[in-house]
């Protein structure tokens, strides 16, 4: 099982016992507005799902973000692209109370890190609403630009902005935003 440690967190792919919090993030009005909107606890699970579905299918997905001191869930984060993405994803979502501490930058960084380094992947995008004023910034604090507007694959056929960089930009970058 790939696994990937920061000084404060640990990335792994999901597993089961990873419900509640996943639940949570869904649950909850302010953090699940940008990536999906709220859902019932089994819709959740239908996402995780997919997400742990992806390690098996394709190698790699988002991870499930531990804030190593607590053991604690906060949030999922990672390479992503499903079948009609724009592009090689690594997209966010934390708990809010994982919120305003540097941990999506963090996870972001190692998660972008690996998807250059081991996946070979040579660009990075974000999808990010227009309106997600704080994924923008985050998205700029990585090195990311915006690039164009797209729509998301159906059943969510939403149209969004779409940020990112190739691996050449990152490698160029002198300093990470932690």
């Amino acid at each position: 099982m790939t696994v990937l440690e920061t000084e404060r967190l640990t990335l792994r792919p999901p597993i089961e016992a990873d419900l509640d919090g996943f639940a949570a993030l869904m649950a909850d009005e302010q953090s699940a507005r940008f990536i999906g909107g709220v859902q019932a606890r089994s819709t959740a699970w239908r996402g995780m799902s997919s997400m742990a579905g992806s390690w098996a299918l394709k190698g790699f997905g988002m991870f499930s973000v531990i804030e190593r001191s607590s053991g604690r869930w906060i949030g999922r984060i990672g390479p992503w692209s499903p079948e009609g993405w724009p592009g090689t994803e690594v997209g966010w979502g934390l708990i809010r109370s994982a919120w305003s501490q540097g941990y999506a930058a963090e996870s972001a960084v190692a998660s972008i890190d690996w998807a250059f380094d081991t996946l070979g992947w040579s660009e990075v995008i974000h999808t990010i609403a227009s309106e997600n004023a704080p994924s923008k910034a985050l998205a700029g604090r990585l090195g990311s630009t915006y690039l164009r507007q797209d729509r998301l694959p159906a059943p969510i056929d939403i149209e969004l902005e779409v940020w990112g960089q190739t691996k050449a930009q990152w490698r160029a970058r002198t300093s990470r935003p932690l």
